[in-house]
């Protein structure tokens, strides 16, 4: 691991992660995650105080970073979460099949660099009742927009921790054997219009 992997680029995503558009969003989507909840890429645990403890059973923060899992851990026993740490990517998740409620996932899926099988992982946790509640940046649907997206991903992956700008992650999701029940997209005010088109929502299993 390279010393900008180490010790830059957490910064930079925790920085990056906190600006008040994003933040907007969180508070959309997080607090109708419920009973025994996984979220993938829980980073510095910027999610956890948009939870609603009074729905929440217990935490499982799966994140590769253990510079962000250490603030995770920090916001858990100040919010006094039931939080259980899973230090490792999303391919392959330790957990048995039908285990959780609700998988959380906000800006991470478009840096997995195996997201068919973290998908799929993620779809074999959840009960037959459970849902997806993701909110992600991607793929735009501006014709010239979406030209810069695909030519500058190869470069913003090597700064940007392996974030991909040109993913079409509701299509990702879908062809991963979710079906949507509820979608929002638009570019978030306040940001750059390559980085700043959002989808938000929930989908089941089937």
């Amino acid at each position: 691991m390279s010393l900008y992997s180490r010790f830059v680029l957490p910064r930079l995503i925790n920085a990056s992660c906190q600006a008040k558009p994003i933040m907007k969003q969180r508070e959309k989507i997080v607090p109708l995650a419920k009973g025994r909840v996984l979220e993938i890429g829980v980073g510095g645990g910027l999610n956890l105080a948009y939870l609603d403890s009074s729905k929440v059973e217990c935490v499982f923060g799966l994140d590769s970073s253990a510079a962000l899992m250490e603030g995770a851990l920090q916001k858990s026993g100040q919010l006094d979460i039931d939080f259980k740490p899973l230090l490792l990517d999303a391919a392959q998740i330790p957990l048995a099949d039908d285990e959780i409620d609700t998988v959380l996932v906000t800006y991470t899926l478009c840096s997995i660099d195996a997201l068919e099988a973290a998908l799929f992982e993620m779809r074999r946790v959840l009960k037959p009742a459970g849902q997806l509640l993701f909110c992600e940046h991607g793929a735009a649907p501006d014709r010239n927009v979406n030209k810069w997206q695909k030519r500058l991903t190869p470069v913003w992956r090597r700064v940007g921790g392996g974030c991909r700008l040109d993913r079409d992650l509701p299509m990702e999701i879908q062809n991963a054997g979710f079906r949507l029940t509820s979608l929002e997209q638009m570019y978030l005010p306040g940001t750059a219009r390559l980085v700043g088109y959002n989808s938000w929502g929930a989908a089941i299993p089937y």
